[in-house]
C-alpha cells in the first residue's frame, strides 16, 4: 500500500455518504442531522481491514479490564484508538447525549492519560476522567483498536474496491430499511426539496416556523456540514485528495474527473453551510471561538469552552419573508449540490 495519510485512509473506511433526517422528541425543537461521511460503518476499523493493516479490536463491559486492555497496548509501545462520549472530555462541553468519538490514546504517565483528538498538541487529563468518559457509551463501550502489523492488501485492488462500496452507498440501500430515503443521492435529493416546501408538513418553512426553531435549525446545519460527523465542506475536499492519489494507482481520467465534481461539490455545501448562518454573527463569532481553542489550545481551554457552550447566541434579524426567502435560496444551492454529485457518481462508477 502506499502511504497510509488521512486522505487515503478516509477512501479505505468508505470515503463520504450522506444521511439526512430530522428528528422530533417531545419538549424540543426538531433536530436536523446530516452525516457527509461514510456511514453507519465506522470510518476507522473499515479503513484498517480493507487496507490489510493487521490490528486487534478489544471491547469489555467492565471498566477494570478496559483499564488492563489499554495499560496493555500502550506498554507494547503501540497507541490505542478508543471510542468514548464525545461530551464527556472536558474540552468538548455538550449536551449529555452519547455521541461517539474516536481518539488516539497514546500513554498513560502516572495519574494521567495522553489523548490525540482535535489539538494540535495532545490533550491530558486524569485517568478517572478519561475512564468516565471511555464508560460513557452504552454501544460499543469501552472499544479499542490497535494496530499490529503492516499494510498487506493490494492497493489497486483496496482502492478500487473502496470506491465501489461508496458508490453503493451513495446510490442503493444502507441499511435495508425504509429509512434508506434518507441516505445517500436519494437523502440530498430530500433535503433540497424539504428546503424549498414553502407549505407542506415536512417542508421547512413549516416544521421550523418557529424563529428560535429556524435558527437551531440553520446553525445546525452549518454545523454538520462542516465538522460535525464530516470534515468541511461534507468532506466531499478531502474525498477528492483521496481519489488524486487513486488516480496514480488505477491509471485513466476517471479519478480525476470525480475528484474535480467532488471539490465542486464542497464548494457547493460550504456555501450552503456559510449561507444558513450568514444572518448571525453572534453565533459566527461563538463558532469561530470555540474552533480555534479546539484546535490550538485543546485541555488548556476547558474552562472557556465551558463558558462557550453555556453562552446564548440566539439572534433573529429576519421576519418571515426573509426566512421563507432564504430556505429558497439554500433549496436552489443544495438542488446544485445534487446534480453535481449525481454527475460525480457517474465517474465514479468508470474507475
Amino acid at each position: 500500500m502506499p502511504g497510509l495519510g488521512e486522505a487515503m485512509l478516509l477512501g479505505l473506511g468508505g470515503g463520504i455518504g450522506f444521511m439526512y433526517a430530522v428528528f422530533e422528541y417531545r419538549g424540543h425543537h426538531p433536530m436536523v442531522t446530516v452525516v457527509a461521511q461514510a456511514h453507519p460503518e465506522p470510518i476507522v476499523p473499515a479503513a484498517l481491514a480493507r487496507a490489510g493493516v493487521g490490528h486487534e479490536i478489544r471491547q469489555t463491559g467492565s471498566a477494570r479490564v478496559a483499564e488492563r486492555n489499554l495499560r496493555e497496548v500502550l506498554g507494547s509501545g503501540r497507541a490505542a484508538i478508543c471510542r468514548i462520549g464525545r461530551f464527556a472530555l472536558p474540552w468538548r462541553p455538550g449536551p449529555a447525549f452519547p455521541d461517539p468519538l474516536e481518539v488516539a490514546v497514546t500513554g498513560i504517565d502516572g495519574g494521567e492519560v495522553t489523548v490525540e483528538d482535535a489539538c494540535a498538541e495532545p490533550d491530558r487529563l486524569p485517568a478517572g476522567e478519561f475512564m468516565a468518559a471511555w464508560s460513557s457509551l452504552r454501544k460499543g463501550r469501552h472499544h479499542l483498536v490497535a494496530v499490529t502489523g503492516p499494510a498487506t492488501a493490494d492497493p489497486v485492488r483496496a482502492v478500487r474496491g473502496a470506491v465501489e462500496e461508496t458508490v453503493a452507498r451513495l446510490t442503493g440501500p444502507a441499511l435495508g430499511t425504509g429509512f434508506d430515503v434518507n441516505f445517500g443521492l436519494s437523502g440530498m435529493d430530500r433535503l433540497a426539496r424539504q428546503l424549498g416546501d414553502a407549505k407542506g408538513r415536512t417542508g421547512w418553512a413549516r416544521r421550523f416556523a418557529d424563529p428560535e426553531a429556524f435558527f437551531t435549525a440553520m446553525t445546525r446545519l452549518h454545523a454538520c456540514l462542516e465538522n460535525e460527523y464530516t470534515a468541511p465542506g461534507a468532506t466531499r475536499p478531502l474525498y477528492a485528495d483521496f481519489l488524486d492519489e487513486a488516480a496514480g494507482l488505477l491509471g485513466g481520467t476517471a479519478c480525476g474527473r470525480a475528484a474535480g465534481l467532488y471539490r465542486e461539490a464542497g464548494r457547493l455545501w460550504s456555501q450552503v453551510a456559510s449561507r444558513a448562518v450568514e444572518p448571525f454573527p453572534r453565533h459566527r463569532a461563538l463558532v469561530r471561538e470555540r474552533a480555534e481553542l479546539l484546535h490550538t489550545r485543546g485541555s488548556r481551554a476547558a474552562d472557556r469552552l465551558r463558558e462557550l457552550a453555556g453562552e446564548t447566541a440566539y439572534e433573529m434579524p429576519l421576519d418571515e419573508e426573509g426566512r421563507a426567502d432564504l430556505l429558497a435560496e439554500l433549496a436552489g444551492l443544495v438542488a446544485q449540490a445534487v446534480q453535481v454529485e449525481e454527475e460525480a457518481v457517474r465517474a465514479l462508477r468508470q474507475v
